[in-house]
């Protein structure tokens, strides 16, 4: 199941110092995410504490367990937006078939 997630960073009442301490940690995670499948693709927007995802999970309940307990940052992040998306090509082929099955 593909998502698209745009994810607000609040890094509420700490330091800045351990802002980064925690910001790293959850680097080395989205890294690590995106080279096992789980994250297809990550971008940092510029300029804002703002990242947008595209990710693959298996169920709803894997992503709750992701978003909500796993991430170093889970704690300091606002979800947006998550919206729930397909690959255009089977889109396409739907189109040409006009939604027959």
């Amino acid at each position: 199941m593909l998502f698209f997630v745009n994810v607000l960073i609040d890094p509420k009442n700490l330091s800045f110092e351990a802002m980064w301490d925690v910001w790293e940690k959850e680097t080395e995670a989205a890294i690590g995410a995106k080279g096992v499948g789980k994250i297809v693709n990550l971008w940092k927007v510029a300029g804002q504490r703002r990242i947008l995802a595209i990710v693959d999970v298996e169920s709803h309940d894997e992503m709750d367990r992701i978003f909500m307990g796993t991430l170093p940052m889970a704690h300091y992040l606002e979800f947006e937006q998550i919206l729930p998306i397909r690959e255009y090509e089977g889109f396409a082929d739907d189109v040409r078939k006009r939604w027959k099955v």
